[in-house]
């Protein structure tokens, strides 16, 4: 499977790649470097988005997971940059609860790409598994904000 990798403020970023669409993003360097047209355009994304020049993506995005997760990633995507919805929006718009919102959420495969990020718990932040876990979560929304990255 082709991978590319990345620097950002929230560390190492590699990004995967399946028949043509995107299929991961993991924190950490990469073994394996290979620059497909797609892999090229999602480090160039990112890396705008990281700039502040980009507000959304356009990538051929394939996670793989549940008919209902993908419901809820589907979801995700809606959530326009710079704004915020709860789980239990995310829930009563694509079905199920709060808690498999934030199950969906923690298994996503393409993190900021499908951004998990932008989904809060009714009383605060709520939880991240990626990166640094809250902190690169803060760090995310802090740069959707218009705030200064750390």
């Amino acid at each position: 499977m082709p991978q590319l990798s990345l620097h950002s403020p929230v560390g190492d970023l590699t990004v995967s790649e399946e028949d043509g669409r995107i299929v991961a993003l993991d924190w950490g360097w990469g073994r394996d470097q290979t620059e497909t047209p797609v892999l090229v355009t999602a480090r160039t994304q990112l890396e705008e988005y990281f700039d502040g020049t980009r507000q959304a993506f356009d990538l051929p995005l394939a996670p793989e997971g549940t008919e209902y997760r993908k419901k809820i990633w589907a979801a995700l995507c809606r959530i326009p940059f710079g704004e915020t919805r709860s789980y239990i929006e995310i829930a009563r718009a694509a079905g199920g609860s709060p808690r498999s919102v934030g199950g969906a959420n923690a298994h996503n495969p393409i993190p900021i790409l499908i951004p998990c990020h932008r989904v809060l718990a009714a009383d605060g932040i709520g939880g991240y598994s990626g990166g640094e876990g809250i902190d690169t979560k803060r760090t995310l929304l802090a740069l959707e904000a218009g705030g200064t990255l750390l």
